[in-house]
């Protein structure tokens, strides 16, 4: 499958500065609007949603992972960003280590023509085996280049 398309180099960063968890959420909205992945009037919804399922439990998923999803209104299509943070922050992970490497996953509330909630789950099940594999998390921290954490996406989707 193509998921790696959900990823544009726009809204991806290879050493974003963060000092916290609510920080580096900040920082990801900020990215999406900037790269007109997200609609600006949706970016507060975005943060307090993204604040509000950390509060419901971490999305940092081990090995210096989160995976930040959300379903937003407003939404036609999936967003979705994958950064590595410039320092690991805390962020209450399951293996209490702090996370540097960020998916964050912003889905609509209900099918469209452009989403489709059982191929979500599928994309998910993907981001969720790129967490575990020791290369990809390795070669994502080493990315020089937005551009070439997307490649790395597409260097590991399923064929």
């Amino acid at each position: 499958m193509s998921w790696w398309k959900n990823f544009k180099a726009s809204a991806c960063h290879h050493k974003l500065g963060a000092g916290s968890k609510g920080q580096a959420l900040e920082a990801v909205v900020e990215l999406l609007v900037k790269a007109k992945a997200l609609d600006a009037k949706s970016s507060e919804g975005a943060l307090k949603a993204l604040a509000a399922r950390e509060e419901l439990a971490s999305t940092g998923v081990g090995m210096g992972v989160a995976i930040p999803h959300v379903k937003l209104a407003g939404l036609d299509s999936v967003v979705c960003s994958l950064v590595v943070l410039e320092e690991p922050v805390e962020w209450a992970a399951v293996d209490g280590d702090p996370v540097d490497v960020v998916f964050t996953i912003l889905r609509p509330e209900a099918r469209t023509d452009e989403h489709d909630p059982e191929e979500h789950l599928d994309m998910m099940r993907w981001i969720a085996s790129l967490s575990r594999e020791g290369d990809f998390r390795s070669f994502a921290r080493q990315a020089d280049k937005k551009s070439a954490l997307v490649d790395l996406l597409k260097e590991h989707a399923p064929a």
